[in-house]
């Protein structure tokens, strides 16, 4: 904890991949105190916040994007709730393709840490994304497992000493896509979600779709610019104007059009 209030939980990379049983336990000496930039227990957000006095445009939708925008909001306005039989096996659902090879012993375990939530029960970690957020993570565990495991072992570039948890890092970028999107406003009051609310409109998956891209893009920023964990915040603003750069670019009619689609891919 810091003077600013929050705190978060750098992981400290053992060697290339994750090395099971030696990363995110937070009694070993791995574990670092530093600012409020992850979005974890004390879920300060990380995102590039608008200036005052910006002009807000409002965007009239038609009644197919005001239908998908309803759902959508629905999804997001669900908290998790460990008390909830399916929310649990949704968890359970994501250790089995985080780590198939093996067994977890209870929702409420130290295994966990081992995926990059910061405690033993990753209920604790789910009050920013909410069960959204782990809705995204088991959609880019199925939908692109190898980039999700990736991502989730370290398996690309040239890594850090001190890594970003896997599992609060995705927290960070459902709430990130949250805010760029204004998701939470009645109409889109800015051209990106404008445009998003477009490709909504015919890829109800689109925000899952998008949280992908944008995970596999965060990971890339992480790598070239040799980030640790004191840049996570820079590392997520650089990802956010990177993907409102791409959305606005007039000539992508869907989210496989954006050139950090083809990430997933590689």
């Amino acid at each position: 904890m810091d003077d600013r209030g929050g705190s978060f939980v750098a992981v400290r990379r053992i060697s290339q991949g994750l090395e099971r049983g030696s990363v995110y336990h937070s009694s070993s000496a791995e574990v670092v105190a530093g600012s409020a930039a992850w979005l974890g227990r004390g879920l300060s957000c990380v995102c590039v916040q608008g200036r005052d006095g910006d002009p807000r445009p409002s965007f009239d939708l038609t009644p197919a994007q005001e239908e998908c925008l309803q759902r959508l909001q629905s999804r997001i306005d669900v908290a998790y709730d460990s008390s909830i039989p399916q929310h649990q096996e949704a968890l359970k659902d994501l250790w089995k393709l985080a780590f198939p090879e093996e067994e977890l012993h209870g929702v409420v375990s130290e295994q966990w840490k081992e995926m990059g939530w910061q405690g033993k029960d990753p209920s604790t970690d789910f009050r920013g994304g909410g069960f959204i957020s782990l809705e995204n993570l088991l959609y880019f565990a199925r939908k692109f497992p190898k980039s999700f495991q990736d991502l989730l072992r370290k398996q690309v570039g040239d890594r850090s000493v001190w890594e970003y948890p896997f599992a609060v890092a995705g927290i960070n970028i459902t709430f990130m896509l949250i805010q760029m999107l204004d998701l939470e406003a009645v109409k889109p009051r800015s051209i990106v979600g404008e445009t998003f609310l477009r490709f909504l409109s015919v890829n109800e998956s689109a925000f899952d779709l998008l949280y992908c891209i944008a995970f596999k893009l965060m990971d890339q920023q992480w790598l070239s610019m040799r980030a640790s964990y004191m840049e996570f915040n820079t590392v997520m603003k650089s990802t956010r104007r990177q993907l409102e750069r791409e959305i606005m670019v007039e000539d992508i009619t869907s989210l496989e059009d954006l050139p950090s689609y083809s990430l997933l891919s590689q």
